[in-house]
């Protein structure tokens, strides 16, 4: 079923609803814009009158992306709208209106005039979703939207947004290859569908392969680029952030999320604020936006609720899910070893937790992490039907020659975590799906 279709706890009338359009379709993801556009031609087209529109599509890196502009042009004193999936713990998440989360009554207000408009005619879940956030969007006073594209992009329901001001694409690598194809190339052809003729892409480093179709498909469309490495691009120098690109340098602090992928996440999220036009901010605006942004469920620590209680070492979160989420998580982690010790004192044991979907990628997933040891905890992912069998996770570590064991949830894999000696490190990873539903059972409020 998903997160996207579970109802939560203590589930209202927002929920009952959600509850409802998930039947609309027999499947949840059928990738196609004709449903779509024929509901939101019955609506008026709402997706024709929303503020100046930032689309952002690709692999990994998303959310986080979004996170650095919206906290940017918040700080600029801007009404930013912001889309993005999926939610973590309440489908609000996914909708914000001008700072803010959107309202259980407003949600059902746009909901339920998706609902009736589309006359129980077949619908995907993600697409009726959709039409209802241009609805909140259009009718709501805002200076510009973030949309994050739900898979893909192409044919995400995402792309009926026929003229933004800027598209983006972050780094493509290897995901949901039962949808977008099970190449490189065709992967990325998929995400650069979101690119439109006279409007500038900003593009993040990418594989040779990858890079090759993007440009390609640009040229294609009559899309202008900007390419990390060729027209702009980043490095860390003394504590700071050097961002350099036409428009001139900037020296600005090191961005605020966790983890060393975030520089990249960072810079692409510069070069499109740097690229909006009369939107575009001031450097102290753009140095509030890598400071301020707050993205929970990626290398979030937490630091109080039960699973903290009496745990006498670090507990690390992350959604991370397929290989590149891997490569960069093992990368951060080897980082923040080689600080730590330079060969002195006893080296801090690293155990990951995991819990996977059952269409994801185990064994490149975990391979990034064996040269740092960790031991292994392979644990299903709660209220989920899709949730890879533990047994498999076990399988593809023990292949990798990586101490593993199984355990019947997190907090049972915790609490076989040895505290004696050098203070553990635990990252919980492998799926969204397991994030969301320990920020909600663990009191995390993100």
């Amino acid at each position: 079923m998903g997160l996207a279709a579970r109802p939560e706890a203590g589930a209202g009338a927002a929920e009952e609803t959600l509850a409802r359009l998930i039947k609309l379709h027999p499947k949840l993801i059928d990738l196609s814009l004709g449903r779509l556009r024929r509901l939101l031609g019955l609506l008026g087209n709402p997706e024709r009158d929303l503020p100046p529109t930032v689309h952002v599509a690709g692999t990994n890196g998303k959310g986080s992306t979004i996170a650095y502009m919206r906290a940017g042009l918040e700080a600029s004193g801007l009404r930013v709208h912001v889309m993005t999936s999926p939610h973590l713990v309440r489908y609000n998440e996914r909708i914000r209106l001008a700072g803010a989360l959107i309202s259980d009554a407003h949600l059902i207000a746009v909901l339920t005039a998706c609902e009736t408009a589309n006359g129980g005619e077949p619908i995907t879940y993600f697409e009726i979703t959709t039409a209802a956030a241009f609805l909140a969007f259009r009718d709501t006073p805002g200076d510009i939207l973030l949309l994050e594209t739900g898979l893909g992009g192409r044919l995400d329901a995402s792309n009926v947004i026929e003229n933004p001001l800027l598209t983006a694409i972050t780094t493509v690598s290897m995901d949901h290859q039962n949808f977008l194809g099970d190449s490189l190339a065709g992967i990325a052809h998929e995400k650069a569908g979101i690119l439109k003729p006279g409007v500038t892409g900003i593009i993040a480093r990418q594989m040779p392969e990858a890079d090759r179709v993007i440009e390609a498909d640009a040229g294609a469309v009559g899309a202008d680029l900007l390419r990390q490495g060729h027209d702009w691009d980043a490095r860390i120098s003394d504590g700071r952030l050097e961002f350099h690109s036409s428009k001139g340098d900037q020296l600005l602090p090191l961005p605020g999320l966790h983890g060393s992928h975030q520089i990249q996440n960072a810079c692409l999220a510069l070069a499109c604020l740097e690229n909006l036009g009369e939107l575009s901010l001031r450097p102290e605006y753009l140095a509030a936006g890598l400071t301020n942004a707050q993205w929970p469920g990626r290398l979030q620590r937490l630091t109080r609720g039960p699973l903290c209680k009496g745990f006498g070492g670090e507990i690390w979160l992350d959604g991370g899910h397929n290989p590149g989420a891997g490569a960069a998580l093992a990368e951060t982690l080897q980082g923040w070893r080689n600080k730590e010790g330079d060969g002195e004192g006893e080296q801090r044991p690293l155990h990951l937790i995991v819990g996977m979907l059952d269409n994801k990628d185990v064994d490149n997933f975990l391979a990034p992490f064996r040269p740092l040891a960790p031991a292994i905890h392979a644990v299903p992912v709660p209220h989920e039907d899709a949730a890879m069998d533990p047994g498999r996770i076990v399988r593809a570590a023990q292949g990798l020659r990586l101490a593993v064991t199984r355990a019947d949830s997190v907090a049972a894999a915790l609490g076989r975590i040895s505290t004696a000696g050098p203070p553990p490190r635990v990252l919980i990873c492998g799926t969204l799906y397991l994030a969301g539903s320990i920020l909600a059972s663990n009191s995390q409020d993100g």
